[in-house]
């Protein structure tokens, strides 16, 4: 996928980094902490651009996970970055 541009487009790569979050229990836990989420409030935010944007700046809070994330996806981080501007505008 190109840049995100679009809501729907933000809304896929930010859905795409949950599944990757999530796959990796250490740093799924460490989310759900700083977030303060539980894992039902997680599943239940899944379609809501205020948890993904906050998934996204969990993300960017930490850059080794931003590079990861962007390389497991294969994606720019700054597709990432992105998506999480378009999802607070929101």
């Amino acid at each position: 996928m190109g840049a995100a541009v679009t809501n729907d487009d933000a809304m896929i790569v930010a859905l795409r980094a949950l599944a990757w979050v999530v796959g990796d229990g250490p740093r799924c836990e460490r989310l759900l902490g700083t977030t303060g989420l539980d894992p039902a409030a997680l599943r239940r935010g899944a379609d809501d651009p205020a948890v993904l944007a906050a998934l996204l700046a969990f993300l960017e809070a930490h850059e080794p996970d931003l590079i990861a994330c962007a390389d497991a996806l294969d994606v720019p981080a700054t597709e990432l970055v992105r998506a999480h501007a378009i999802l607070e505008a929101i």
